[in-house]
């Protein structure tokens, strides 16, 4: 298990402060948007399957929520959501979206590490980037399965892990075809020019703690764009995305 300090909670909350200006014609998009759409380049939810097929009544918490618009595709589904992000700037940028979309749910400040809220009162935790990338996940998995009562499902996307295998260790520079980091070790990264700190784990090491936590995997969907998709994303294209792929989503039950 990690011994990590939550040092990372304080240092990507106030970079992602720091991004607010630019989040808020980004969040409208997403909170307008009449199917979900996944990732990098858009997927809709028809193709890419990440939601549960029945939502009505479910409660549900969507950990780094940022502008909680997956929390509001998940309302307009009929969950009953609930967001948990640190950055406030991200969760002003939400209550000005609720008001806007007329669209309301509860809006929590805190980490995923450590989440405010009962045990056992969820039965869907989800997470699109957010805690999934920007949380330790040998703190947050667990706080996950805290939160879910007995078969309540996570749900998490973000990077592949092969995306992060083939990512150089510099700003800016998309990913190769070939390994330029090791697999063995893998879990905090940090970026040179970047004070953002990113949690990504190989593919075994994912398996061993959601197993660890009561949970029984239940798919690892691979996205793929679709033909003609792009994306404004410098670390990865289409050409690479469409051989190997960049974001993966995990669906698993806890026990």
């Amino acid at each position: 298990m990690s011994g990590s300090s939550l040092d990372h909670v304080r240092v990507n909350a106030e970079a992602w402060e720091a991004r607010r200006d630019d989040q808020s014609e980004l969040a409208r998009r997403q909170w307008a948007a009449v199917e979900p759409t996944w990732g990098i380049f858009g997927i809709p939810e028809s193709a890419a399957g990440i939601l549960p097929s029945c939502l009505d009544g479910a409660k549900a918490v969507e950990l780094g929520c940022g502008t909680a618009y997956v929390s509001a595709w998940l309302a307009r589904r009929g969950a009953l959501p609930i967001g948990v992000d640190p950055a406030m700037g991200q969760l002003r940028i939400a209550r000005r979206c609720q008001d806007e979309f007329r669209l309301w749910f509860p809006l929590v400040r805190a980490a995923g590490e450590q989440v405010p809220l009962r045990d056992a009162s969820f039965d869907l935790v989800i997470s699109e980037y957010g805690a999934a990338i920007w949380a330790d996940p040998y703190r947050w998995i667990p706080e996950a399965a805290r939160l879910l009562h007995p078969g309540g499902e996570l749900v998490f996307l973000g990077n592949s892990t092969l995306l992060m295998l083939c990512t150089p260790d510099e700003d800016g520079v998309a990913a190769t075809d070939r390994l330029v980091r090791p697999q063995y070790g893998m879990q905090r990264f940090e970026w040179p020019d970047d004070p953002t700190v990113e949690f990504h784990l190989g593919h075994g090491d994912w398996i061993r703690l959601l197993r660890a936590n009561l949970f029984e995997v239940e798919d690892l969907i691979e996205l793929w764009p679709p033909a003609g998709a792009s994306s404004d994303w410098p670390l990865v294209g289409s050409e690479w995305a469409s051989r190997w792929p960049c974001e993966e989503a995990w669906r698993a039950r806890r026990r």
